[in-house]
C-alpha cells in the first residue's frame, strides 16, 4: 500500500526525478519548496523551512483540496523526505548556506517527531568525505569510501551535512524513530550523460566526486526502499550507483589517478570508489541506470 509522503525540495534537480518515481510506486506526495514542481498530481506548498512554524504547519496540512472531503482534518503522514537545501557552495554566502541547511533540517525533523511521524529520510552528501569542495588538491584517506569513514569537510555545505547527520541521530535516539541519511553522490539526470565522454577523457576532473555518481531515477528507488524499510533506527547510507565512471577496472585506475590514497578494503573489479554495498545489502537496492547503457565508447 502506498504511503503519504511529505517531500521537501521536490522542485530541485534530484527531486524532479525522485518524486515521479515515488508516485509510480503508489505513494501520495506533497511537495514543500520555494518554487512549484510542475508534475501532475503533486501539490507544491510554498514553504520556508527555516521558519519552524512553517515547517510544523506544512507537515500537518491537507495534501490538496481532495483532503477536505473526509471532514476529519488532515490525514496522517507516513514519512518525510527532506531534500530541500542550498544545494552547494558558491550560490549563497557561506554562513547563509550553513544556517539554512542546518536550521531547516532541525526544523523538519523536530516537526516530524513531535507530530508523530516516525520515518524521515534526509539528503546528506558525498561532500562529507571532505574532497568535493576542499581547498586545493586533497586526497581521500582510503578506498573504498564506506559509511564509517571519518568525515572531515572544510566547506560550509559539507559541514552542514555532517551537522545534519548528527541532528538526525539525536532525534532518532530521543524518539525511537527511523531516520536515514543518504550520502548522495553526484546527481546525474538523463540529459547529463551527454557530458560523460568529457568526464571519461579527463579522469582528474572526477576526483572530487570520487569517480562515482547517482542516477536521479535510481535515487528514487533508494528513497522508496528507505520509506518501505522500517526498524533500522538511525542509519547512514551511501547513495551511489554500482560502478566507477571509468573504462579501466577500479583498482588499477585508482592506483594511477589517486596514488596518494591506499586501497584498504575489498573493492570489486569495476566497483565505485564510494561504496554502495550497504544499500544493496540492507535496503535491497538494484541499479537500473548504469552509465554504460547511455554512453557509447
Amino acid at each position: 500500500m502506498g504511503k503519504r509522503i511529505v517531500f521537501t525540495g521536490g522542485s530541485g534537480k534530484a527531486g524532479r526525478h525522485v518524486v515521479p518515481y515515488l508516485l509510480d510506486q503508489g505513494h501520495e506526495v506533497l511537495n514543500l519548496d520555494l518554487v512549484p514542481l510542475d508534475h501532475p498530481g503533486v501539490n507544491t506548498l510554498i514553504t520556508d523551512l527555516t521558519d519552524s512554524g512553517e515547517a510544523f504547519n506544512a507537515l500537518s496540512m491537507h495534501f490538496g483540496f481532495q483532503g477536505l472531503a473526509s471532514g476529519k482534518g488532515p490525514a496522517p503522514v507516513d514519512a518525510v523526505v527532506h531534500f530541500a537545501a542550498v544545494p552547494r557552495i558558491l550560490m549563497r554566502p557561506d554562513n547563509t548556506t550553513f544556517a539554512a541547511n542546518t536550521v531547516s533540517t532541525y526544523n523538519v525533523i523536530e516537526a516530524a517527531m513531535k507530530l508523530g511521524i516516525r520515518k524521515v529520510i534526509i539528503a546528506s552528501s558525498e561532500t562529507t568525505y571532505g574532497v568535493c569542495f576542499a581547498e586545493g588538491d586533497k586526497d581521500y584517506r582510503s578506498f573504498p569510501l564506506t559509511e564509517n569513514y571519518d568525515v572531515d569537510p572544510m566547506d560550509s555545505y559539507g559541514l552542514s551535512k555532517v551537522v545534519n547527520e548528527k541532528t538526525a541521530r539525536a532525534f532518532a535516539m530521543r524518539f525511537g524513530a527511523d531516520i536515514y541519511a543518504l550520502r548522495i553522490g553526484n546527481v546525474i539526470s538523463p540529459e547529463d550523460y551527454a557530458r560523460f565522454p568529457a568526464f571519461l577523457a579527463d579522469p582528474p576532473s572526477r576526483k572530487r566526486n570520487a569517480w562515482s555518481y547517482i542516477d536521479a531515477r535510481d535515487l528514487g528507488q533508494i528513497v522508496h526502499l528507505g520509506v518501505e524499510k522500517d526498524g533500522l533506527g538511525f542509519q547512514v547510507f551511501n547513495a551511489v550507483n554500482d560502478t566507477i565512471t571509468a573504462y579501466e577496472p577500479t583498482r588499477p585506475f585508482l592506483e594511477k589517478w589517486a596514488p596518494g590514497t591506499p586501497i584498504t578494503g575489498e573493492i570489486g573489479e569495476f566497483e565505485a570508489p564510494i561504496s554502495n554495498r550497504k544499500i544493496r545489502e540492507v535496503l535491497g537496492f538494484s541499479e537500473e541506470h548504469n552509465w554504460r547503457n547511455y554512453v557509447s565508447r
